[in-house]
């Protein structure tokens, strides 16, 4: 970890939040497919830190990725892979660089390849989210901003730091790895909050985004302890 400074650095920055057993499960996605990938290398950059902090991690190659609807019932290796990935996550980190003002549209296929409902589950609703971007020019964010959008429309909890990377080309070595620096440090506040985010809420998790209208679609009634007892409601 060339970049960071272990001794200001928090192992555990969850601890009393809740138990790290099992390790939070975290997928990343990147939004370029560029050989040297800058949003790919933040991405790799944040899942060392990450596992630093005890978590599990899997980042998502969209190489092989169809565009939406170009297969049919996007039945393919590689939109199967992302679902699977987005299941198995507790949280996800969203990473693309700002290209015409946004995001790319390689990050948006893989938002859009992650249905709201998906074998009557649901592979983002409840899931944390952290959001980057990284910038050839000066720092933005434009795509941040967007991406906090989706992560709404996907029923995730979105926590409030994010990370917008300036001139990204200069804050990489020719290893690949982050330079110290302002950005660099900004990633592992992120992160950090994300850990934290992740591990508060994942007892809660089925509780908070449990809803009356999907209830009634399931024709699951409410049981109330009063209920179970046999105890009329007022």
């Amino acid at each position: 970890m060339p970049a960071l400074r272990a001794e200001y650095l928090h192992r555990n920055p969850a601890f009393g939040l809740g138990t790290m057993n099992p390790p939070p499960r975290i997928l990343l996605l990147y939004g370029s497919l560029r050989e040297r990938s800058f949003s790919r290398l933040a991405v790799e950059e944040a899942a060392r830190l990450l596992q630093v902090f005890g978590c599990e991690t899997r980042i998502f190659d969209p190489s092989d990725l169809p565009l939406p609807d170009q297969v049919k019932d996007d039945d393919h290796p590689a939109v199967h892979e992302l679902r699977e990935h987005s299941l198995w996550s507790e949280g996800q980190v969203w990473c693309s660089p700002e290209r015409h003002g946004q995001m790319t549209g390689i990050m948006k296929a893989q938002i859009d390849h992650l249905p709201l409902a998906y074998k009557g589950l649901r592979p983002t609703q409840g899931r944390t989210l952290a959001v980057m971007q990284v910038c050839a020019g000066s720092q933005s964010f434009n795509t941040v901003n967007t991406l906090r959008v989706l992560g709404r429309w996907m029923r995730m909890f979105t926590i409030p730091n994010q990370s917008s990377v300036a001139k990204a080309y200069e804050e990489f070595d020719e290893a690949g790895r982050m330079k110290p620096s302002a950005y660099y440090d900004r990633i592992v506040d992120v992160m950090e909050e994300l850990v934290r985010f992740t591990v508060l809420l994942r007892p809660h998790s089925d509780q908070l985004v449990d809803r009356y209208s999907e209830r009634v679609e399931r024709d699951q009634p409410v049981e109330t302890p009063a209920d179970k007892a046999g105890i009329a409601s007022a």
